[in-house]
């Protein structure tokens, strides 16, 4: 048990570096496989912090985790993506290498940021918190400098994950109640999304959001 909290933190550290690589990703495909990965290392992240800590609900978390993040949203996505006919996301704000270099920054700024937190947090995983935030920052960027809304969908699912990583690693979790209001929440808002991006694809044929500025001008 003594290497435990290497392993969470390694797994956590997997899940930064999964962040990175969706930001620098333009395949769409790719792209939900990175975000299967980083829920799948989540999953591990939070069954190890139960086995550690002694907390039966974060395998219950880590149970939700996995049915939603790993299961049935990729499936749902995947699906989506088919009948979409949608593999490359390719019309990026900035280029990759500019990207990237932002996200180092960003990375930089969250660890400073999270730095007095962390050493106050008696959590076995306190250091983890500079992850999280980097994860959700990373998220952000990638949902400023995409146009495809798919990769806009994953983007704000990925920014869940840092939020999630953030609260176990933490406080040891959310109430039960608060975690499955928020698995649901994110499961509505996905199968909402998908008949949203029918429409977007049904009046522009195409999944650029930036098109939607059509619908302002008007007057919809």
């Amino acid at each position: 048990m003594r290497h435990v909290p290497q392993l969470i933190h390694l797994f956590a550290t997997l899940i930064l570096l999964l962040s990175f690589a969706m930001i620098a990703q333009r395949r769409i495909v790719t792209l939900l496989h990175l975000f299967l990965a980083q829920g799948a290392a989540l999953v591990a992240t939070s069954f190890l912090l139960a086995a550690v800590s002694n907390q039966p609900h974060l395998y219950v978390s880590g149970a939700l985790t996995l049915v939603l993040k790993v299961l049935c949203i990729p499936w749902l996505l995947h699906r989506l993506i088919r009948k979409l006919n949608v593999r490359w996301d390719v019309e990026t704000l900035l280029n990759i290498p500019s990207t990237m270099l932002i996200g180092i920054m960003l990375v930089i700024f969250a660890f400073s940021l999270a730095l007095p937190v962390s050493r106050l947090s008696d959590s076995i995983a306190g250091a983890a918190l500079g992850i999280a935030l980097a994860c959700i920052f990373l998220s952000f960027l990638m949902m400023i400098t995409r146009s495809k809304a798919v990769a806009q969908i994953v983007a704000f699912l990925s920014m869940e994950n840092g939020l999630i990583l953030a609260a176990i690693t933490i406080t040891h979790g959310m109430p039960m109640v608060v975690e499955f209001g928020i698995a649901l929440d994110v499961l509505v808002a996905v199968l909402i999304l998908g008949v949203f991006l029918f429409q977007l694809r049904e009046k522009f044929d195409t999944l650029d959001i930036h098109h939607l500025e059509a619908l302002k001008e008007d007057g919809v």
